[in-house]
């Protein structure tokens, strides 16, 4: 059996990820977790084969998350399952030591199999993610991304302290959206945190 542990923040996407993966008979979910500090703790108490771990969720991002990991001595192998696919992104959690690399919405016999090859010790990237990892690393001064015009919006109010509900009531977006956008920029500039990204933007004049 591969034993699996789902990371995200979202409870309707765990649940939908354990009724997916239950339909396997050589899977096994052990546990879930909605933070970074519960990742660390679900991974030492079930000792999970494959972690599924988003990367925007509180209490530490999965880069950060992954990163912590890597210094522990737990033998869990991860794979990114995520909505985003910024070319910053996808190459901190590689460095970071995801085994794989997948967008949620992807086919489910794409999520299947991925957890197989990944247990079984080799890596797989969703196509998309693989030919961006690959631009990036062949061209490695190309200049980021630039900032959307909403990305550009979230980044004045992020500069201005405001928290991500009043956000998303001033732009009438949902929080899930405005978190969305903070890791886009976080991404485009590089930046571990919110005071980085702003202090990058100021640096890179993005902001007044």
């Amino acid at each position: 059996m591969i034993r699996i542990l789902i990371a995200d923040d979202h409870p309707i996407v765990r649940d939908g990820l354990r009724a997916v993966l239950s339909t396997q008979p050589d899977f096994t979910i052990v546990g879930e977790a909605e933070s970074g500090v519960q990742v660390l703790q679900q991974v030492a108490q079930s000792q999970p084969d494959i972690l599924l771990l988003d990367l925007e969720m509180p209490q530490g991002d999965g880069v950060a998350t992954l990163q912590q990991l890597t210094q522990t001595d737990a033998t869990v192998r991860v794979i990114i399952f995520t909505a985003f696919d910024t070319d910053d992104r996808i190459v901190e959690a590689v460095r970071a030591g995801a085994k794989g690399y997948l967008l949620k919405g992807a086919p489910r016999a794409e999520l299947f199999n991925a957890i197989r090859v990944v247990h079984g010790g080799g890596s797989l990237l969703q196509p998309v993610i693989a030919s961006k990892l690959i631009g990036r690393l062949t061209h490695p001064d190309a200049l980021p991304e630039p900032l959307t015009p909403r990305e550009r919006e979230v980044l004045t109010l992020i500069a201005q302290g405001l928290p991500n509900k009043e956000i998303a009531e001033r732009l009438v977006i949902t929080e899930r959206t405005v978190k969305f956008h903070a890791s886009a920029i976080l991404g485009k500039l590089g930046a571990t945190n919110r005071t980085e990204a702003v202090a990058l933007a100021r640096q890179q004049k993005l902001l007044a």
